[in-house]
């Protein structure tokens, strides 16, 4: 059976694997860099109620697979992590600010694909079977 998270009044399931790099691929995140980068993103994802299943930081980009609460869009909580994590940096580690000037330590965009228990198919067959016609791809009851 699936342990599924429940909110006030939700139930779900959302996980997602995400990835984004450093600017022009730099191999920066390594030794204290990449061990304050994992507390950082620890840290926010706890502050966001977003559990971390798997991650791992790699010299120039990082890997999570999280579980995140409804009211928690991808967009912004790729735009908080990438955001902190940059501005704590380039704070706490004069060298990398050096590094990536202009104040823009990660590139622009990321992967994001999600991942559970239900397949696309599974979920068309289901609604599918809800008496409707099989030549109707959406209904309306009444």
């Amino acid at each position: 059976m699936v342990d599924y998270r429940r909110g006030a009044h939700t139930v779900f399931e959302m996980h997602l694997h995400l990835v984004w790099i450093t600017k022009y691929r730099r191999p920066a995140l390594s030794g204290e860099v990449a061990t304050r980068v994992r507390d950082l993103i620890r840290d926010i994802c706890a502050q966001q109620e977003v559990n971390i299943m798997k991650g791992h930081v790699a010299k120039d980009h990082v890997h999570l697979f999280v579980s995140i609460p409804p009211q928690v869009t991808i967009s912004r909580l790729l735009q908080w992590l990438k955001g902190k994590t940059a501005h704590h940096l380039m704070a706490e580690f004069p060298h990398i600010k050096k590094q990536f000037w202009g104040r823009h330590m990660w590139a622009r965009g990321y992967f994001c694909c999600s991942s559970g228990n239900v397949t696309d198919e599974i979920i068309a067959k289901y609604i599918a079977e809800q008496n409707i016609d099989q030549d109707e791809d959406f209904r309306v009851d009444g």
